[in-house]
């Protein structure tokens, strides 16, 4: 008999909450900036601009250390000159926590309105005195890039300011550069570092802890938001507003908690998203299938044993050298029916944003490899009262070598690590590469009734 996804009981383990945080490095910031002078020269590029803002901060934050908090900012990068950091009024003595090595400037047309401006100076003058010159070749990146479905990357669509590609056009040439940093096979943000990998499991243990929170004590009863209060949340930098909803709102997933009572048979979703991390469940507020409606009481046979079992496959078959389009592929095998309305790429990179890119897509060649972070994020949007199923958590793909080093490097890692892979296997059944590293505390557990969290989908 083939193995089959079932309802059983299980205990999900406590895989334990960081004793210690992973940093990065100054080092780590010096060898970036020498593999994005690198890239330039490879585009045949002479000068990269990145822009920043509240939102939209992981190309800046990748490259220099600094995340803007209220403004807007620029980063000027060139051969033979030292990177010049354009901050506004509050930023600019923000940026000196930043590990990168660069010049700030003070440009205050980068600040609120409102605030002074009597140190102004010309945005043409400064990105002189930051080393542009007329005729050069500029790249600009903000935070995404413009592709057909077939992935024919335009580079003279901008999503930066006007203000500022127009500055950058009396320079010379100007091009959109976000593949530089964010292409899904040969960007730099793609490749990650053992520390930051190690910082990405950080923040996924922190966000799946919370959720198991949330998950194991909403009641009915409880306001959305005193359900969401169970997190118990740190401050880490979260990356998305906290998704929650119950009840008739569920079905849409994004909406943020409100003072509604969370009611028995109500669907409910969660997720919440920390800066390289991501994670999501959903379920019915029921303890079995018994307390659902009558039309749906097959709700795990008809959408939670497939969903799981697609989920597997995405687990069983990712790893490195693995094509893109073989996990699309075993993972719509399972699940490929209209019925389960699968509209997104099944799984994508992670990284400092909720969603980098993605290698997984039909028919893509693009090939996985070591260093790679990537969330297993299958959304089957049934449009019905069946309302869905969720398991978004994340892993990282590491060969040999690299598995070495976060075992040396980071031994608290590495034990949280280890544990969930012996859970995935031994428990859920799972069959899993040396190189797929779990970096949640969920461990891809799916309890399709949240009134009785004692019973989670497993392979048997």
């Amino acid at each position: 008999m083939m193995p089959k996804a079932k309802l059983v009981k299980l205990d999900l383990p406590d895989f334990g909450a960081p004793k210690t945080e992973p940093q990065l490095s100054s080092e780590t910031y010096a060898k970036r900036h020498e593999a994005l002078l690198s890239k330039l020269q490879l585009r045949n590029l002479d000068a990269v601009v990145i822009y920043g803002d509240r939102e939209h901060v992981a190309n800046i934050l990748w490259a220099t250390g600094y995340d803007p908090r209220f403004e807007e900012t620029i980063y000027v990068v060139m051969p033979g000159h030292k990177p010049t950091l354009f901050a506004g009024n509050e930023g600019f003595p923000y940026a000196e926590t930043a590990l990168g090595n660069f010049d700030r400037v003070l440009w205050q047309q980068l600040s609120l309105m409102g605030q002074p401006r009597d140190k102004d100076q010309p945005l043409h003058q400064l990105l002189q005195n930051a080393g542009l010159k007329s005729g050069m070749r500029i790249g600009l990146a903000g935070w995404k890039g413009f592709e057909t479905e077939q992935g024919v990357f335009n580079p003279q669509w901008f999503e930066t300011p006007h203000f500022l590609v127009e500055a950058l056009k009396n320079f010379g040439a100007v091009e959109n550069a976000a593949h530089i940093f964010m292409h899904p096979t040969s960007g730099l943000r793609v490749q990650n570092e053992a520390a930051q990998l190690a910082r990405f499991e950080y923040a996924s243990t922190l966000s799946s802890n919370a959720i198991r929170k949330f998950v194991l004590d909403a009641k009915v009863g409880m306001t959305e938001y005193a359900a969401v209060a169970n997190m118990q949340l740190d401050g880490f930098p979260q990356s998305i507003h906290i998704n929650m909803c119950s009840g008739p709102r569920a079905k849409y997933g994004l909406p943020s908690p409100s003072m509604r009572k969370i009611e028995a048979g109500d669907p409910i979703v969660v997720g919440l998203g920390l800066m390289g991390s991501l994670n999501c469940r959903a379920g019915f507020m029921v303890a079995d299938q018994s307390e659902l409606p009558t039309h749906i009481q097959d709700y795990v046979e008809k959408l939670v044993v497939p969903y799981f079992e697609a989920a597997v496959a995405w687990y069983e078959t990712i790893g490195i050298g693995v094509e893109g389009g073989a996990i699309y592929n075993a993972v719509m095998e399972k699940v490929g029916n209209p019925f389960f309305g699968i509209g997104l790429n099944p799984g994508h990179l992670i990284h400092l944003e909720e969603w980098l890119h993605s290698p997984i897509k039909l028919g893509s060649t693009m090939k996985l490899q070591s260093g790679m972070a990537l969330q297993c994020d299958i959304i089957p949007a049934t449009g019905t009262d069946y309302f869905m199923s969720n398991i978004e958590d994340g892993i990282a793909l590491a060969d040999e070598a690299l598995r070495a080093e976060l075992k040396s490097h980071f031994p608290e890692t590495w034990q949280r690590i280890e544990a969930r892979r012996a859970f995935m296997i031994e428990i859920l059944g799972m069959k899993l590469k040396p190189e797929v590293l779990p970096f949640s505390n969920l461990a891809a557990w799916l309890p399709p009734f949240w009134g009785d969290t004692s019973r989670a989908m497993a392979i048997r």
